[in-house]
């Protein structure tokens, strides 16, 4: 029973990484150039992983699993957002 409740927290944590990234960088960082980079989701998500990974260690339930998952939400959130924002903007 814990252990489907801890999996359902991971899917939400990462779920909500993904639509906060996805609707980041469609909103705010439309204009920037290197989030639209081919290097920014892997960058993202590497540096979500790492931010996660601190308070993954201090929480006893949850294990490192959580914290790369979060990164991998984060970063696919980001290559979804970048290509909404291509597929919105005229062709030049």
């Amino acid at each position: 029973m814990l252990d489907m409740l801890i999996m359902a927290g991971t899917g939400a944590v990462s779920l909500w990484g993904y639509l906060s990234a996805r609707r980041f960088v469609r909103d705010r960082l439309r204009f920037v150039d290197a989030a639209h980079a081919p290097v920014a989701p892997i960058v993202a998500g590497a540096v979500a992983a790492l931010a996660a990974g601190p308070v993954v260690w201090i929480l006893p339930l949850v294990g490192g699993a959580t914290a790369i998952l979060f990164g991998v939400g984060i970063g696919v959130g980001t290559l979804h957002g970048s290509s909404d924002v291509r597929r919105a903007l005229p062709p030049r």
